[in-house]
């Protein structure tokens, strides 16, 4: 029999506990619907979607002990580098039908995906945008809570900071999973890291943790930072 226990840190954030072990979860936006295949759990009233960290950065840096998510219920969130809607969409259970996922994704066929995940979670807004570009897609957006930055491009840091110039709220937090082979494949990740925070503080964001992914994704660490 399947048990949910409350994240101690996270709201809207579960473990559940079953005879097969303890999965990370997310109450289901839209009951009966899977995104990628995940396992649903149905205790009482209240369904839950299994969250897996070798499928989301977000809950690799979670089980890692990242000391900081900024979100919750009714947030506003910018989500640079959607892809088809796997971390998104847990974003969208935590910040529920009062909040919104603006979500940016650069290729044309992944969106097709993704398109099809928000059409059943109305707090999800599909834009093919090209999060270099933040000023093409100012028309679809307001001042968010929250910039969430999963891109694999090189100049990560500052791509981010460049959007967080245009729809972060003042005193606003981002989160960024760095790919250290996306920025750059000869350097050791350990000064990828380093250089990528360095953008972050010269643009006058405080640090307020990083933890390497490992084993859950290679040569990646979650910063989280807070926006000027």
């Amino acid at each position: 029999m399947a048990k949910v226990i409350e994240h101690p840190k996270f709201k809207m954030v579960y473990y559940v506990e079953t005879d097969a072990g303890r999965q990370l979860a997310t109450e289901n936006l839209t009951p009966g619907y899977k995104v990628y295949g995940e396992e649903l759990f149905r205790i009482g009233d209240v369904e839950y979607r299994a969250w897996n960290p070798y499928r989301s950065k977000l809950a690799a840096a979670i089980e890692r002990g990242i000391s900081e998510v900024p979100l919750k219920s009714g947030s506003k969130v910018l989500y640079l580098g959607a892809a088809s809607g796997t971390t998104p969409s847990h974003v969208s259970d935590i910040v529920g039908s009062k909040g919104r996922v603006y979500c940016v994704e650069f290729a044309p066929r992944v969106i097709r995906e993704l398109v099809e995940v928000t059409s059943r979670r109305k707090n999800m807004i599909p834009i093919l945008g090209d999060a270099r570009k933040p000023y093409s897609y100012r028309f679809f957006l307001e001042m968010v809570d929250t910039i969430y930055c999963d891109v694999a491009q090189p100049e990560q840091a500052r791509l981010l900071a460049e959007n967080a110039e245009y729809y972060l709220k003042k005193g606003g937090k981002v989160m960024i999973a760095i790919k250290a082979r996306s920025v750059d494949v000869t350097m050791d990740p350990d000064q990828v890291f380093k250089q990528e925070v360095k953008v972050l503080e010269d643009a006058s964001f405080k640090i307020t943790d990083m933890k390497y992914l490992e084993p859950y994704e290679k040569d990646h660490a979650m910063v989280v930072a807070e926006g000027p």
